[in-house]
C-alpha cells in the first residue's frame, strides 16, 4: 500500500501526540504507579475511537487499545515510567532540577509510548478506510524499569493472540535492534537476627546485617565460577539501622541475576540462594526470600527486522534547524563519549568506516542517517521485559534519534532533550515506521507465513515465564 497516507495521518494529529508526550514528561510517574499517565492514555484512546481494556493481569496501570476485527492481530507496545531523581529542567543544556529529588524521563518512555500510540492511531484509520483489514492493539505497559509490567502480562498470555508485535525505543541512532540480550531475576533476601547492646550484651546479638555482608562476600566468589555471559548486581534496601552501637536485627538486599535464558538464570540463583542460607547459618540468623520479577532473554526474528529496516528508509528522515544543531552540540559538549553510534558498530571494522564518515568521526551532534541493516547474534548483557513478549509472538524492535549522539543511558541530559522538538520530531518518526511496518505486515500473509516459520523454530523450547506469581498475588514491591 502507498504508505504516504499513514504518515499523512500521523502528521494531521502529531500535536495531538506531541502534547501526550508531553504531558508525560511532565508527570513523570515511577514504576506501576503511573495512574494519571495512564489515565491520560485511555482518555486519548477512547477519543480516538479504540476499544478500551483496563487492569489487565491485575496491573492497575496496565491497559490496551483495540481497533479492527478478525486476522492478523498486530500489537504495538507502549511504555511511559519515569526514573526517579532524574527532575530537569526541559530543554536546558545545563544540569538543573525542575524539582528537587524528582522523576524523570531518562529513558524516553514518553516519547516511547507516545510513537506507538500514533502508530496504532493510523492503523486505525487505515482499518476504517478499508486500506488494511484485521486487528490493531496498543498496549500500555507500565513498569518497564524495574517492575518487569511485561513480564506480568505475558505470564497471563495476553499476548499470545497476536500475529507480531513491535515496539520501539528511544536511542541516539536510527538502527534495528537484533541480537539476543540477557534474561534476569530480581530477588529480595531478607535477614532476621537480634538486637542486642553492641557493646555491653554483645553475645546475645545476632546481626542481620552481618548474614547480609557475608552472603555480599560469598556471591563475590561465586563471580569467578561463573559463566562469562552471566552477571549479578546488589543493593541494600534496609541496611537495619543508623546506630553502631546496636546489633542489627534486620537486614535486606536486593539480587538481580541475569544469564542467557531463563532457564540458566534460575540455575545461577539457585547457587545465590543457598550463599544467602550458608551466611544465615555462620550467623545464626534466618533468612527468607521473594521474587520482585523478572525477564526473559529476548528471541530476534529477523525477518520482522528486515521489514523495520525497510520502513526506517521508507519513511522521511527528521531534518534539524539550525537552532536545534546549536542546543543538540550544547548538551553533547555537556559529557565526554567516545564511542561510535550504534549496537554493532564497536565489532564490525566496515560499519565503523561508515559511521565515522556520515558522523564525521563522531563529532555530529545528532545521528541524522540510518544505520544499515544486518543480521547479528550478538548478546547483550542487558535485560528488557520485551523479552517475554517475545516468547508468544514473533516481536522486533529499533531505536529512533532523540537523544544527542552518545548521551548516557538515564541521564538528566536525556531529560532535558525529551521535551523538545528534536525528540518530537523523533518521535513522529518512530510512528510512522511503526505504521509502516505494521501495514506491510497485515497486507501480505506471506511475509506473516514467513515470520511464523521462524518463530516457531526459535520459540521451539517453550515460554519459561521468570516469575514465580502473577501481579494480583503479591509478588510485586
Amino acid at each position: 500500500m502507498d504508505k504516504t497516507h499513514l504518515y499523512q495521518t500521523i502528521e494531521d494529529k502529531s500535536k495531538i501526540f506531541t502534547d501526550l508526550s508531553d504531558r508525560i514528561w511532565a508527570l513523570a510517574e515511577l514504576s506501576m504507579e503511573e495512574i494519571h499517565s495512564a489515565d491520560a492514555y485511555i482518555e486519548l484512546l477512547k477519543e480516538l475511537g479504540f476499544e478500551i481494556t483496563e487492569q489487565i493481569a491485575g496491573i492497575p496501570t496496565a491497559f490496551s487499545g483495540r481497533f479492527g476485527s478478525g486476522k492478523p492481530v498486530i500489537g504495538i507496545l507502549g511504555e511511559f515510567d519515569a526514573l526517579s531523581g532524574l527532575s530537569q529542567v526541559p530543554c536546558s543544556a545545563e544540569k538543573q532540577a525542575l524539582v528537587q529529588g524528582g522523576n524523570g524521563h531518562g529513558c524516553g518512555h514518553n516519547l516511547l509510548g507516545a510513537a506507538s500510540l500514533a502508530a496504532a492511531y493510523a492503523i486505525k484509520e487505515a482499518i476504517c478506510s478499508d486500506q488494511l483489514q484485521g486487528t490493531v492493539i496498543f498496549y500500555g505497559c507500565p513498569g518497564e524499569e524495574g517492575c518487569a509490567g511485561k513480564t506480568f502480562m505475558a505470564r497471563e498470555g495476553i499476548f499470545a493472540e497476536l500475529d507480531a508485535a513491535l515496539c520501539w525505543h528511544p536511542g541516539d541512532v536510527n538502527e534495528v535492534t537484533t541480537g539476543s540480550c540477557a534474561a534476569c531475576l530480581q530477588y529480595e533476601y531478607s535477614f532476621r537476627g537480634l538486637s542486642a547492646h553492641a557493646a555491653g550484651d554483645p553475645e546475645n546479638g545476632r546481626s542481620a546485617l552481618d548474614a547480609a555482608e557475608l552472603m555480599n562476600v560469598g556471591v563475590q566468589f561465586l563471580r569467578e565460577h561463573m559463566s562469562k555471559s552471566a552477571s549479578i548486581h546488589y543493593s541494600y534496601s534496609d541496611p537495619g539501622g543508623l546506630s553502631p552501637n546496636v546489633v542489627q536485627p534486620t537486614a535486606k538486599l536486593i539480587y538481580m541475576v541475569r544469564e542467557r535464558t531463563v532457564r540458566q538464570a534460575k540455575q545461577l540463583l539457585e547457587r545465590v540462594h543457598k550463599i544467602a542460607q550458608g551466611a544465615a547459618l555462620m550467623t545464626e540468623t534466618a533468612v527468607s526470600w521473594r521474587q520482585i520479577d523478572g525477564t526473559s532473554n529476548t528471541l530476534s526474528n529477523t525477518v520482522i527486522e528486515q521489514v523495520l529496516s525497510e520502513n526506517l528508509q521508507q519513511a522521511p528522515l527528521p531534518a534539524y534547524t539550525s537552532e536545534e544543531w546549536c542546543f543538540a552540540q550544547q548538551l553533547k559538549d555537556t559529557f565526554h563519549s567516545t564511542q561510535l553510534p550504534g549496537q554493532r558498530t564497536e565489532d564490525d571494522p566496515k560499519l565503523q568506516a561508515y559511521v565515522r564518515k556520515q558522523t564525521q568521526d563522531g563529532t555530529k551532534a545528532l545521528n541524522d542517517f540510518i544505520l544499515p541493516y544486518d543480521r547479528s547474534t550478538a548478546f547483550n548483557p542487558g535485560s528488557t521485559d520485551v523479552g517475554d513478549v517475545s516468547w508468544l509472538t514473533p516481536t522486533a524492535q529499533f531505536t529512533a534519534v532523540t537523544w544527542v549522539s552518545g548521551s548516557p543511558g538515564h541521564s538528566w541530559q536525556n531529560v532535558s532533550i525529551g521535551k523538545s522538538s528534536i525528540a518530537h520530531k523523533g518521535l513522529l518518526y518512530a510512528a510512522k515506521v511503526l505504521a509502516g511496518a505494521t501495514a506491510d505486515m497485515m497486507s501480505n500473509s506471506k511475509l506473516l507465513n514467513e515470520i511464523r516459520d521462524e518463530f516457531s523454530v526459535a520459540a521451539a523450547d517453550g515460554y519459561d515465564c521468570p516469575v514465580e506469581y502473577g501481579y494480583k498475588d503479591g509478588s510485586q514491591i
